[in-house]
């Protein structure tokens, strides 16, 4: 690769966790979250997820002061809905330009420090644990990464540019949480489940320098998120019709703990934040007309901060997002009210 600066070599997952460790008693309340999120997932229990919070994990306060919020939330609704923060620390982007998360740059008006970014993102994730009691969702983007938050993690999503991606698919399969598959850009469901389908078999692959064969995870399922047309125009796929086609290609398939979370946001509501309200209940309708859709949706994908929108990185509103608009808390808090009260 002769047009590439190897600037340093990073330390090894083992290494940055033996620095950054889990304490036995955050190891024992990730085990109890992993299991009741592991039955929602089963159809075991019959709580609803909302893995809901900020597009992008951008500063480490705002951000903890967000999940603190969640956390005195997910208290009062814990008979209904079981709440897991996004923290995603790692941000896809169309063009490769701009804020790619917490990871690149762990602090957005600096340059890219990937060092500082890998033990960021897990102190990061280490105080939401100890300092909330929540475990949190984040989105792979780079397989070979996973390691650095794999004891700390309850849920982890892979996007819609990396769900055709064999490293994702297989990657997936040797991990014992929950792992979203959205659908592609493009729409095509079949990819979606494909992807499904591959992650909950299991493979022998190359992963960080080893070969490792993978037992398959059972708890591998689909995120709805919408699609743009070639046109470039937004199409939803959160209505009654999608979710009893996709349950009917559940079974086509015969794959096993059928599941869906809706994304609220992205194509779904054309990134119209508000959008998110109506969308939430709109599935819950849903979820009221079928037992079939009630079987299969397992939850909701909400993008959420603590101010409504978005900004530009050096506007520094304070718990503003500086990616996609999100809604603020004042609303997400009635919405996640809201929603314990319909189901």
């Amino acid at each position: 690769m002769k047009n590439s600066i190897f600037k340093r070599k990073l330390p090894i997952p083992k290494e940055v966790k033996e620095e950054y460790p889990l304490t036995e008693e955050m190891a024992n309340v990730k085990a109890q979250r992993d299991e009741e999120i592991r039955k929602i997932f089963t159809g075991e229990s019959d709580k609803f997820l909302l893995i809901i919070g900020p597009c992008s994990a951008d500063y480490e306060r705002s951000v903890i002061d967000y999940v603190t919020r969640l956390a005195k939330v997910q208290e009062k609704v814990k008979d209904k809905l079981l709440i897991i923060p996004r923290v995603y620390t790692n941000k896809p982007r169309t063009t490769g330009a701009g804020y790619k998360g917490m990871l690149h740059q762990p602090d957005p008006l600096t340059d890219s420090d990937m060092l500082k970014g890998v033990i960021k993102i897990r102190k990061v994730h280490l105080r939401v644990l100890a300092e909330t009691g929540l475990t949190s969702a984040d989105e792979m983007l780079y397989p070979d990464n996973h390691r650095y938050l794999s004891d700390l993690l309850s849920y982890v999503a892979v996007g819609a540019r990396s769900v055709e991606n064999q490293q994702h698919r297989l990657t997936a399969s040797g991990i014992e949480i929950p792992v979203g598959m959205k659908n592609p850009t493009g729409g095509d469901i079949g990819i979606m489940l494909n992807s499904v389908m591959a992650a909950q078999t299991g493979h022998t692959f190359i992963y960080r320098g080893w070969e490792v064969e993978s037992l398959g995870n059972p708890l591998a399922h689909s995120i709805l998120r919408g699609w743009t047309n070639p046109q470039g125009q937004n199409i939803s796929n959160y209505h009654y019709e999608d979710l009893l086609n996709l349950y009917a290609e559940y079974g086509k398939r015969k794959l096993v703990n059928p599941a869906a979370i809706i994304d609220t946001n992205h194509a779904n509501s054309g990134k119209q934040y508000l959008e998110q309200i109506r969308i939430s209940k709109d599935v819950i309708h849903s979820i009221h007309q079928n037992g079939d859709i009630k079987s299969l949706v397992k939850g909701l994908m909400i993008e959420s901060y603590i101010e409504d929108g978005s900004q530009k990185a050096d506007e520094m509103v304070y718990g503003k997002s500086i990616t996609d608009p999100c809604l603020g808390w004042e609303k997400s808090e009635r919405l996640i009210y809201d929603i314990a009260d319909i189901l």
